[in-house]
């Protein structure tokens, strides 16, 4: 699959780009996983937020996000990838662009996210490791997890 990467402020993506971005999202997230739950929680929108998408053509195949912490850390979240994309590279090719960017922003900064718990070893791929205990987000197991400054992916 030959997917562009693409990364923007939530506020200069194209209208009809943001709506395939924001659709990828409640269908994987509340449709395919059947968690209601308020997907757009205004952290889009947020200082030195920045999206991430892959698109073949106007279709957007993956998308993830870039978000400050307050305590200095940076997070990768909303990683969701349309069901024809997936085990295709397509998410990789993303986390690898969201990693160069955050040594980008900060290469002092660690780098966290919450993983779905069955994805753990696919984030470890990345250099995450699980950092702290388990916890249950709308129905579905999840686990805090890091990537220390400096660590190769």
């Amino acid at each position: 699959m030959s997917a562009t990467v693409h990364r923007a402020d939530v506020r200069t993506i194209d209208p009809l780009t943001l709506y395939a971005i924001l659709r990828l999202r409640v269908d994987v997230f509340v449709v395919e996983q059947r968690c209601a739950y308020p997907e757009l929680d205004g952290r889009d929108a947020e200082p030195g937020a920045e999206l991430f998408w892959a698109a073949d053509g106007t279709d957007v195949r993956a998308t993830l996000r870039l978000l400050h912490d307050a305590d200095g850390a940076l997070r990768i979240g909303r990683v969701a990838t349309a069901a024809a994309a997936r085990s295709r590279g397509v998410a990789a090719r993303l986390m690898h662009a969201a990693l160069d960017r955050c040594a980008e922003l900060d290469p002092a900064a660690p780098v966290v996210l919450d993983a779905q718990a069955h994805l753990a070893h696919w984030y470890a791929r990345f250099g995450f490791t699980v950092d702290g205990d388990g916890f249950d987000e709308d129905g579905i197991p999840h686990v805090p997890m890091r990537r220390q400054p400096g660590v190769a992916a």
